[in-house]
């Protein structure tokens, strides 16, 4: 066993009573990491093995180790010896994909922060928050450091609320208001939340497009965040929205741009509609509600459509008319790519983002600051957003944008006029 190792294993010893299964775990996977980061360096190296100076001298080869640094995981800081390189080929230099040279945190830990914020932790108690997931001994997560952590991420944040959108051309937004744990600055008014809208770009990648505070129900709110999206360049709306009925987005979308066809959540309509039944229905109508917006077709929609309504329409007519009341706007997807209906016919891209933070119930005594909540938000959703995936049939938007008509999700065939 290295001397590194040895030193580890004693120092977590003498640490106090611990968990041998937690130990055990932590050092595989520092082992495992360690052999990872050495394979890339060797495989590099292997790589560039034929080119050499008029000497005969390689010009990629190893060089010693980097000073040993202890990377903050979600199983506590895993103390890691990163070899060094000598490339001395011109303006060429190495940098590891595994172990990239300034990294102190896995990126799990940079979302953790956020979330914990979110959930209502004050920065006074991170540490202690932060101690107890991640070990005693994490360094450099501090308050203090907590808080510098903080103020460059809201300068992160101010930066991307400023950036311009002019080369940018969105087919779908999804739009939702999100309450916290954490209060913004107007406590006394508990509608107060923060508005997010996602979008779909020409190759089919989800983005975020804008985050603001505001009030769920107020067009204005709304209107102010899509006229801020134009102000910095975006020249056309979507081709469709996606969101939940009650908001204030739809008066203000149809204002700013009147052109973008409205889908409503069929999540949220669901939740509505159910919410109205009493519990021993509730399990058979959500099956009549599948049938509408899982059919393969519009008319079969409206088949179902129509036979909800004759089966529960005189005893639960307050059910019946929440679904009545969108009728429009709840089957726009069948004129949209089949391959695109999973995407937007609810407001699941946001849904499944903040499922673990939101909550739209219970709040903290304490009252977070507006721009720091915002800051928030954004950090936690650029995390997320690393691992969110094209739009299925992504290949197929370039036909949307062009205008290309579609019925129940293909393509309309184009019949030729008689010569």
């Amino acid at each position: 066993m290295e001397n590194d190792e040895r030193e580890y294993l004693e120092k977590q010893v003498k640490e106090g009573p611990k968990d041998v299964l937690e130990m055990i775990i932590r050092e595989g996977a520092r082992r495992m990491l360690q052999a990872a980061i050495e394979n890339e360096v060797a495989e590099y190296i292997d790589r560039f093995k034929t080119e050499t100076d008029l000497q005969g001298h390689r010009l990629v080869v190893r060089n010693g180790s980097l000073p040993k640094r202890e990377i903050i995981t979600g199983i506590g800081p895993l103390p890691m010896k990163q070899p060094r390189i000598r490339d001395k080929r011109a303006g060429k230099y190495f940098t590891s994909n595994i172990l990239p040279r300034y990294m102190r945190r896995v990126p799990s830990i940079d979302a953790l922060i956020p979330f914990l914020y979110l959930k209502g932790i004050s920065t006074g108690d991170f540490s202690h928050a932060l101690a107890n997931i991640l070990g005693e001994d994490a360094p450099g997560l501090s308050a203090t450091n907590i808080v510098r952590l903080k103020k460059i991420w809201e300068q992160d944040y101010q930066a991307w609320a400023k950036r311009d959108l002019s080369d940018k051309r969105y087919v779908y937004f999804w739009a939702d208001g999100i309450h916290f744990n954490v209060r913004l600055e107007d406590p006394e008014n508990n509608r107060q939340c923060i508005l997010v809208i996602m979008g779909a770009l020409e190759d089919g990648r989800k983005e975020l497009v804008s985050v603001l505070d505001g009030y769920r129900e107020s067009k204005q709110s709304w209107q102010e965040m899509l006229k801020d999206l134009k102000q910095r360049g975006l020249k056309e709306g979507p081709k469709l929205a996606a969101g939940d009925g009650g908001l204030g987005f739809w008066a203000a979308l149809s204002e700013e741009f009147p052109e973008t066809r409205e889908q409503r959540c069929w999540v949220h309509k669901t939740a509505n509609i159910l919410d109205k039944m009493p519990k021993s229905v509730q399990g058979r109508a959500k099956v009549h509600i599948h049938d509408m917006y899982l059919a393969p077709t519009k008319d079969e929609a409206m088949k179902a459509y129509r036979h909800f309504l004759s089966l529960y329409e005189v005893k639960y007519d307050r059910a019946c008319a929440c679904l009545r009341k969108d009728e429009a706007s709840l089957f726009s997807f069948y004129d949209f790519p089949a391959e695109h209906w999973v995407h937007i016919r609810s407001t699941n891209p946001i849904e499944s983002t903040f499922a673990t933070v939101r909550l739209r119930t219970k709040r903290t005594k304490g009252c977070g600051s507006r721009l720091a909540t915002l800051t928030m938000v954004f950090k936690l959703t650029l995390e997320a957003e690393k691992t969110w995936k094209k739009l299925k049939g992504h290949k197929l938007i370039c036909k949307v944008i062009e205008g290309v008509k579609f019925v129940d999700g293909e393509m309309a065939k184009i019949t030729e006029e008689a010569a």
